[in-house]
Protein backbone atom coordinates (compact mmCIF):
# COMPACT_ATOMS: atom_id res chain seq x y z
CA UNK A 1 0.00 0.00 0.00
CA UNK A 2 1.11 3.09 -0.82
CA UNK A 3 1.45 6.30 1.72
CA UNK A 4 -2.11 8.02 1.97
CA UNK A 5 -3.75 5.28 -0.28
CA UNK A 6 -6.65 3.33 1.29
CA UNK A 7 -7.52 0.05 1.38
CA UNK A 8 -10.59 0.70 -1.46
CA UNK A 9 -7.96 2.72 -3.64
CA UNK A 10 -5.26 -0.52 -2.77
CA UNK A 11 -7.74 -3.15 -4.14
CA UNK A 12 -9.49 -0.91 -6.68
CA UNK A 13 -5.48 -0.75 -8.04
CA UNK A 14 -5.16 -4.27 -7.89
CA UNK A 15 -8.24 -5.26 -9.76
CA UNK A 16 -7.09 -3.15 -12.29
CA UNK A 17 -3.83 -5.18 -12.70
CA UNK A 18 -5.51 -8.68 -12.91
CA UNK A 19 -7.94 -7.53 -16.07
CA UNK A 20 -4.66 -6.09 -17.46
CA UNK A 21 -2.52 -9.21 -17.16
CA UNK A 22 -6.05 -11.55 -17.93
CA UNK A 23 -6.09 -9.93 -21.07
CA UNK A 24 -2.32 -10.38 -21.63
CA UNK A 25 -2.88 -13.48 -21.46
CA UNK A 26 -5.43 -13.60 -23.35
CA UNK A 27 -3.36 -11.64 -25.98
CA UNK A 28 -1.02 -15.13 -26.45
CA UNK A 29 -3.58 -17.30 -27.93
CA UNK A 30 -3.85 -17.39 -31.45
CA UNK A 31 -4.47 -19.64 -34.88
CA UNK A 32 -0.86 -20.95 -34.54
CA UNK A 33 -0.85 -21.18 -30.91
CA UNK A 34 -4.22 -22.30 -29.90
CA UNK A 35 -3.06 -24.28 -26.65
CA UNK A 36 -0.21 -23.28 -24.45
CA UNK A 37 1.34 -24.43 -21.11
CA UNK A 38 1.92 -22.26 -18.02
CA UNK A 39 5.23 -21.84 -18.89
CA UNK A 40 4.66 -20.38 -22.40
CA UNK A 41 2.34 -18.39 -21.09
CA UNK A 42 4.77 -17.04 -18.92
CA UNK A 43 7.25 -16.27 -21.41
CA UNK A 44 5.16 -14.50 -23.77
CA UNK A 45 3.53 -12.15 -21.03
CA UNK A 46 6.64 -11.42 -18.65
CA UNK A 47 4.47 -13.13 -15.45
CA UNK A 48 6.19 -15.57 -13.24
CA UNK A 49 4.70 -18.77 -13.34
CA UNK A 50 3.12 -18.83 -10.19
CA UNK A 51 1.04 -15.29 -10.88
CA UNK A 52 -0.16 -17.04 -14.21
CA UNK A 53 -1.10 -20.22 -12.77
CA UNK A 54 -3.02 -18.03 -10.24
CA UNK A 55 -4.73 -16.01 -12.85
CA UNK A 56 -5.58 -19.33 -15.50
CA UNK A 57 -7.17 -20.23 -12.31
CA UNK A 58 -9.99 -17.42 -12.15
CA UNK A 59 -10.08 -17.19 -15.90
CA UNK A 60 -11.27 -20.51 -15.95
CA UNK A 61 -13.66 -20.24 -13.29
CA UNK A 62 -15.22 -17.63 -15.15
CA UNK A 63 -15.06 -19.82 -18.69
CA UNK A 64 -12.65 -17.57 -20.41
CA UNK A 65 -9.97 -19.90 -21.03
CA UNK A 66 -10.03 -24.16 -20.76
CA UNK A 67 -7.70 -26.62 -19.62
CA UNK A 68 -6.82 -29.02 -21.75
CA UNK A 69 -6.47 -32.98 -22.18
CA UNK A 70 -2.84 -32.77 -22.25
CA UNK A 71 -2.94 -30.25 -18.95
CA UNK A 72 -2.47 -26.90 -21.51
CA UNK A 73 -4.64 -24.14 -21.78
CA UNK A 74 -7.24 -22.79 -24.59
CA UNK A 75 -9.68 -19.96 -24.99
CA UNK A 76 -12.58 -21.01 -23.22
CA UNK A 77 -16.07 -21.70 -24.16
CA UNK A 78 -17.67 -18.03 -22.89
CA UNK A 79 -15.32 -16.27 -25.96
CA UNK A 80 -17.56 -18.47 -28.17
CA UNK A 81 -20.62 -18.00 -26.53
CA UNK A 82 -20.26 -13.70 -26.94
CA UNK A 83 -18.33 -14.22 -30.50
CA UNK A 84 -22.13 -16.70 -31.50
CA UNK A 85 -24.11 -14.54 -29.65
CA UNK A 86 -24.44 -12.08 -32.36
CA UNK A 87 -22.89 -9.56 -29.50
CA UNK A 88 -19.73 -9.23 -31.78
CA UNK A 89 -19.51 -8.79 -35.47
CA UNK A 90 -18.82 -11.25 -37.85
CA UNK A 91 -17.50 -9.25 -40.32
CA UNK A 92 -15.03 -6.66 -41.52
CA UNK A 93 -18.46 -4.52 -42.59
CA UNK A 94 -20.25 -5.09 -39.55
CA UNK A 95 -17.16 -4.01 -37.50
CA UNK A 96 -16.60 -1.10 -39.36
CA UNK A 97 -20.13 0.26 -39.34
CA UNK A 98 -20.48 2.27 -36.26
CA UNK A 99 -16.93 4.10 -36.70
CA UNK A 100 -18.40 4.92 -40.39
CA UNK A 101 -21.25 6.07 -38.77
CA UNK A 102 -19.72 8.10 -35.85
CA UNK A 103 -17.11 9.87 -38.37
CA UNK A 104 -20.46 10.71 -41.06
CA UNK A 105 -22.19 11.95 -37.42
CA UNK A 106 -19.39 14.25 -36.51
CA UNK A 107 -18.48 15.47 -40.34
CA UNK A 108 -21.39 15.20 -42.26
CA UNK A 109 -19.30 13.99 -45.56
CA UNK A 110 -19.58 10.29 -46.68
CA UNK A 111 -17.18 7.91 -45.50
CA UNK A 112 -15.89 4.67 -47.23
CA UNK A 113 -14.95 0.96 -46.09
CA UNK A 114 -12.28 -0.21 -48.60
CA UNK A 115 -11.24 -3.92 -48.43
CA UNK A 116 -7.66 -5.20 -49.87
CA UNK A 117 -8.84 -8.22 -52.70
CA UNK A 118 -5.73 -9.83 -53.87
CA UNK A 119 -3.82 -6.65 -55.70
CA UNK A 120 -6.86 -4.22 -55.85
CA UNK A 121 -9.18 -2.55 -53.59
CA UNK A 122 -13.03 -2.71 -53.46
CA UNK A 123 -15.54 -0.45 -51.89
CA UNK A 124 -17.28 -2.50 -49.64
CA UNK A 125 -19.63 0.02 -48.00
CA UNK A 126 -20.58 3.74 -47.34
CA UNK A 127 -21.81 5.54 -45.16
CA UNK A 128 -23.32 9.02 -46.96
CA UNK A 129 -22.92 12.99 -46.16
CA UNK A 130 -26.62 14.11 -45.90
CA UNK A 131 -25.26 17.43 -47.41
CA UNK A 132 -26.96 17.83 -50.53
CA UNK A 133 -23.44 17.97 -52.39
CA UNK A 134 -22.82 14.81 -51.54
CA UNK A 135 -19.85 12.27 -51.99
CA UNK A 136 -21.51 9.13 -53.33
CA UNK A 137 -19.47 5.82 -54.23
CA UNK A 138 -20.74 4.49 -57.56
CA UNK A 139 -18.32 1.72 -57.80
CA UNK A 140 -18.75 -0.17 -54.98
CA UNK A 141 -17.94 -3.70 -55.29
CA UNK A 142 -15.68 -2.53 -58.47
CA UNK A 143 -11.73 -3.53 -58.22
CA UNK A 144 -9.83 -0.54 -58.30
CA UNK A 145 -6.23 -0.98 -58.66
CA UNK A 146 -3.99 0.31 -55.22
CA UNK A 147 -1.76 3.47 -56.68
CA UNK A 148 -5.07 5.23 -57.31
CA UNK A 149 -6.80 7.74 -54.81
CA UNK A 150 -6.37 8.09 -51.04
CA UNK A 151 -7.74 4.69 -49.85
CA UNK A 152 -5.85 2.26 -51.89
CA UNK A 153 -2.72 4.71 -51.05
CA UNK A 154 -3.34 4.08 -47.31
CA UNK A 155 -3.01 0.30 -47.41
CA UNK A 156 0.10 0.52 -50.09
CA UNK A 157 1.74 2.53 -46.73
CA UNK A 158 1.23 -0.20 -44.77
CA UNK A 159 2.26 -3.22 -46.84
CA UNK A 160 5.56 -5.15 -46.48
CA UNK A 161 8.60 -3.43 -48.87
CA UNK A 162 8.57 -6.92 -50.48
CA UNK A 163 4.81 -6.35 -51.48
CA UNK A 164 4.91 -2.75 -52.03
CA UNK A 165 8.10 -3.13 -54.45
CA UNK A 166 5.81 -5.67 -56.38
CA UNK A 167 2.94 -2.98 -56.67
CA UNK A 168 4.85 -0.19 -57.90
CA UNK A 169 7.22 -1.71 -60.72
CA UNK A 170 3.85 -1.91 -62.89
CA UNK A 171 3.71 1.29 -65.30
CA UNK A 172 0.60 3.53 -63.25
CA UNK A 173 -1.85 5.04 -66.20
CA UNK A 174 -2.90 8.72 -65.47
CA UNK A 175 -6.66 8.63 -64.74
CA UNK A 176 -6.89 12.33 -63.96
CA UNK A 177 -4.23 15.34 -64.34
CA UNK A 178 -3.73 14.89 -60.60
CA UNK A 179 -2.81 11.43 -61.03
CA UNK A 180 0.90 9.96 -59.37
CA UNK A 181 2.66 8.02 -62.01
CA UNK A 182 6.47 8.34 -61.17
CA UNK A 183 7.42 5.35 -58.72
CA UNK A 184 9.48 8.06 -56.93
CA UNK A 185 6.73 10.20 -56.34
CA UNK A 186 4.32 7.73 -55.41
CA UNK A 187 6.94 5.98 -52.66
CA UNK A 188 7.11 9.53 -51.27
CA UNK A 189 3.59 10.34 -50.76
CA UNK A 190 3.54 7.00 -49.01
CA UNK A 191 6.06 7.79 -46.84
CA UNK A 192 4.84 11.17 -45.51
CA UNK A 193 1.41 8.87 -45.21
CA UNK A 194 3.29 6.30 -43.02
CA UNK A 195 4.38 9.25 -41.05
CA UNK A 196 1.39 11.04 -40.93
CA UNK A 197 -0.74 7.88 -40.38
CA UNK A 198 -3.53 8.83 -43.33
CA UNK A 199 -3.04 9.24 -46.85
CA UNK A 200 -4.33 12.04 -49.00
CA UNK A 201 -5.38 12.03 -52.81
CA UNK A 202 -6.78 15.80 -54.26
CA UNK A 203 -8.56 14.73 -57.42
CA UNK A 204 -5.89 11.89 -58.35
CA UNK A 205 -8.92 9.48 -59.12
CA UNK A 206 -12.08 11.67 -59.66
CA UNK A 207 -11.91 15.03 -60.53
CA UNK A 208 -13.27 17.84 -57.73
CA UNK A 209 -12.50 14.84 -54.43
CA UNK A 210 -10.55 15.06 -51.69
CA UNK A 211 -10.17 11.87 -49.98
CA UNK A 212 -8.24 10.79 -46.86
CA UNK A 213 -8.27 7.85 -45.35
CA UNK A 214 -6.41 5.42 -43.25
CA UNK A 215 -5.18 1.69 -43.01
CA UNK A 216 -6.87 -1.12 -41.52
CA UNK A 217 -5.07 -3.81 -39.51
CA UNK A 218 -6.36 -7.47 -38.43
CA UNK A 219 -5.05 -9.78 -36.19
CA UNK A 220 -2.57 -10.96 -38.23
CA UNK A 221 -1.20 -7.31 -38.14
CA UNK A 222 -1.50 -7.36 -41.98
CA UNK A 223 -3.24 -4.56 -43.59
CA UNK A 224 -6.78 -5.59 -44.52
CA UNK A 225 -8.42 -2.60 -46.03
CA UNK A 226 -8.88 1.40 -45.14
CA UNK A 227 -11.24 3.84 -43.54
CA UNK A 228 -11.69 6.76 -45.38
CA UNK A 229 -13.48 10.14 -45.86
CA UNK A 230 -14.12 11.09 -49.62
CA UNK A 231 -14.94 15.32 -49.52
CA UNK A 232 -15.94 18.07 -52.62
CA UNK A 233 -12.88 20.12 -52.94
CA UNK A 234 -14.95 22.65 -52.49
CA UNK A 235 -15.50 22.04 -48.62
CA UNK A 236 -12.26 20.57 -47.71
CA UNK A 237 -9.08 23.16 -47.52
CA UNK A 238 -5.90 22.17 -45.81
CA UNK A 239 -7.06 22.30 -42.03
CA UNK A 240 -9.74 20.57 -42.61
CA UNK A 241 -8.09 18.07 -43.82
CA UNK A 242 -5.52 17.63 -41.12
CA UNK A 243 -8.76 17.66 -38.96
CA UNK A 244 -10.75 15.04 -40.77
CA UNK A 245 -7.79 12.65 -41.35
CA UNK A 246 -6.72 12.56 -37.43
CA UNK A 247 -9.73 11.77 -36.34
CA UNK A 248 -10.00 9.00 -39.36
CA UNK A 249 -6.70 7.63 -38.32
CA UNK A 250 -8.20 7.28 -34.86
CA UNK A 251 -10.97 5.60 -35.97
CA UNK A 252 -9.00 3.34 -37.92
CA UNK A 253 -7.05 2.18 -35.13
CA UNK A 254 -9.54 1.85 -32.93
CA UNK A 255 -11.33 -0.72 -35.67
CA UNK A 256 -7.98 -2.51 -36.05
CA UNK A 257 -7.63 -3.39 -32.19
CA UNK A 258 -11.35 -4.44 -31.86
CA UNK A 259 -10.07 -6.20 -35.05
CA UNK A 260 -7.29 -8.01 -32.79
CA UNK A 261 -4.38 -5.70 -34.32
CA UNK A 262 -1.53 -4.65 -31.14
CA UNK A 263 0.89 -1.45 -32.06
CA UNK A 264 3.94 -4.46 -31.38
CA UNK A 265 2.39 -6.72 -33.78
CA UNK A 266 1.92 -3.60 -36.48
CA UNK A 267 5.16 -2.02 -36.55
CA UNK A 268 6.77 -5.01 -36.70
CA UNK A 269 5.92 -5.39 -40.12
CA UNK A 270 5.95 -1.42 -40.86
CA UNK A 271 8.22 -0.34 -38.25
CA UNK A 272 7.37 3.88 -39.23
CA UNK A 273 4.06 3.97 -39.39
CA UNK A 274 1.98 6.20 -37.34
CA UNK A 275 -1.03 4.31 -35.52
CA UNK A 276 -3.95 5.81 -33.43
Amino acid sequence: MEQGESVAEVQRRNGVQSIDRAVAILRCFDGRKPELGISEISRSTGLSTSTVHRLLGAMQENQLVRQTGTKRYGLGPLLMQLANSGAMPRSLREAALPFMTELRDEFDETIGLHELHGDHRIVAAQVESHQELRRTYTDIGVPIRLAYGGPGKAILAALPADELRRHLTEPIQPITTATTVAPTDIERELQAARLRGYAESKGQRTVGIYAVAAPIFDHTHRVVGALGASVPEVRMDAERAQQIGARVREAAWQLSTALGATPEGVRAIIPDIRLG
